[in-house]
């Protein structure tokens, strides 16, 4: 399979590099950059590297470096932003901090002549981001590209098939970066643009079919699409050395756990041993409010009755789980910060009794992740369900949580997803769900005073949960599920519309 290297220096938008790159139908795969040696890249078959951007001065001693033998590798190089100054840097030219060049956001490009800008019109629209510049281009290079502040916004060496460009070809403000990208990789790398998705499933199930072969496989089932897709992989890989362990925390939606139970186990076979939790949950959370301390407690449970099922069935060699490249990106990953600790991820306790653990969809993106889950024949109603974070409910109600809040809040999410529901396929949004805030108002009901909880809805629409904007959603529909709610659910007299988007929100509010 081929496949592009990118070599991740600390930037923010890493993962979209590889995002964009996977919809050219070339697989990406994203690597510290202290993690992997030149050797390495040439032995593994990359057929062409992208830096990526970073916060640090290349002419820092501290900054990250990487082995100025990539450049004689005969390996294509793409430097993005940091990653264009570091190649300069390496090649023997000179990066120095700008007086009055540093340039952020919309910016005017002029192009010329270069494989790179192959179909891109002279003068284009890019985003930049920087405060340091290439002040000197180095031996064999030249400058294909400026701004109006940039003297060096794109440079290349064709013969060593090097490139740099000093903006985000990655992000949609610049105008022909996709170009730009597709550019480098079929005319520059010569990739034949053959990866899918499903490509990428046959390839696990192989690679597990042989890593796990006679060894008993522990799957940490959560019930959502990510711990499903997971399970049905390794289902196909290993069988029934495969056993599925579905811990009904009692955090899940109104009627999920019945129904992860009837598809996976009843309906593909799957071997599923079914604990019902929810108050040892509920024990262990009481008085908790804290959203990273409930994941982790979460987190930690989990594992416990995982452990305990694991001595039940006799000794087994690896946990599985369905942790996917967002959780990965969100619970911190080499120098980015922790945003929130995922239960999957960040809340793994310091010693647990497996030998290994395996992640067949970490490097996949949710829309990836359905992909496979279709080419694995699993049903569309399972495949295409809402987004589920493995806590549940637990970080969905806002401050400690109870078995009353948790019973309302089933209610209040239920009757918001039914309305959504009856909007046509194309207008609904990629996620949208109910949360039970701690905030308490007063209300009037029957002529009497009430004092409940506030409930907020919320809907978002992306393609990938690395960004996402809030949706639009009809009056009448919001109409409806707020009425309903505050008719039908006990204890909530007031409910509000969520209308964040992440950034700088997150999807989920805990």
């Amino acid at each position: 399979m081929e496949k592009i290297l990118v070599l991740d220096f600390g930037g923010q938008y890493d993962q979209l590099i590889a995002r964009r790159v996977r919809e050219q139908r070339v697989y990406a795969e994203i690597r510290y950059f202290d993690r992997i040696t030149t050797d390495e890249i040439v032995r593994e078959g990359y057929r062409g590297v992208i830096f990526t951007g970073g916060p640090n001065s290349v002419y820092d001693p501290a900054s990250p470096h990487f082995d100025p033998a990539i450049l004689d590798a005969g390996v294509p190089v793409l430097g993005i932003c940091y990653g264009a100054q570091l190649t300069a840097y390496m090649a023997g030219g000179e990066v120095s901090a700008a007086d009055n060049a540093g340039e952020y956001g919309r910016t005017l490009l002029k192009t010329g002549e270069s494989a790179l800008f192959r179909d891109v019109p002279a003068e284009s629209v890019c985003w930049m981001s920087h405060t340091d510049f290439i002040s000197r281009v180095p031996e064999g290079f030249r400058v294909t590209a400026r701004t109006e502040k940039c003297p060096c916004a794109a440079m290349e060496d064709e013969a060593r098939r090097l490139y740099a460009v000093q903006f985000h070809p990655e992000v949609t403000h610049t105008e022909f970066g996709r170009r730009m990208l597709r550019n480098f990789l079929f005319g520059v790398c010569g990739c034949a643009g053959d990866w899918k998705p499903e490509n990428y499933a046959e390839s696990m199930i192989e690679r597990y079919r042989s890593d796990l072969a006679g060894k008993k496989v522990l799957l940490a089932l959560s019930g959502g699409v990510d711990s499903s897709v997971a399970a049905v992989l390794l289902h196909r890989a290993v069988g029934q050395a495969l056993t599925c362990v579905f811990v009904d925390h009692g955090l899940l939606r109104k009627g999920e756990g019945d129904a992860v139970e009837q598809t996976l186990g009843r309906e593909l076979g799957v071997n599923i041993i079914r604990v019902n939790a929810g108050e040892r949950f509920l024990s262990k959370l009481a008085g908790v409010g804290s959203p990273e301390q409930k994941r982790k407690i979460i987190g930690a449970e989990f594992i416990r009755i995982f452990e305990e099922e694991a001595r039940r069935i006799g000794h087994v060699h690896a946990l599985a789980q369905g942790t996917i490249y967002p959780d990965v990106i969100e619970s911190g990953k080499g120098a980015s910060a922790v945003i929130k600790s995922h239960h999957n991820v960040g809340g793994l306790p310091d010693v647990i009794s497996f030998d290994e653990i395996v992640e067949p969809l970490r490097e996949l993106f949710k829309d990836e992740v359905r992909a496979v889950g279709t080419s694995l024949g699993i049903p569309a109603e399972l495949v295409r369900r809402q987004p589920f974070p493995g806590p549940g409910l637990g970080v969905r109600v806002t401050g400690p949580v109870t078995k009353e809040k948790l019973d309302s809040l089933r209610e209040a999410d239920a009757i918001f997803r039914e309305e959504v529901d009856k909007l046509p396929p194309e207008r609904r949004p990629d996620q949208y769900f109910a949360v039970l805030t701690g905030v308490r108002s007063v209300g009037v009901m029957g002529d009497a005073r009430t004092y409940g909880f506030t409930a907020a809805l919320r809907a978002v629409s992306t393609d990938d949960f690395m960004t996402a904007e809030w949706t639009r959603l009809p009056y009448e529909t919001l109409e409806r599920a707020s009425s309903r709610i505050t008719n039908e659910v006990p204890g909530i007299s007031r409910v509000v519309y969520d209308i964040s988007s992440k950034p700088p929100a997150t999807v989920e509010w805990e």
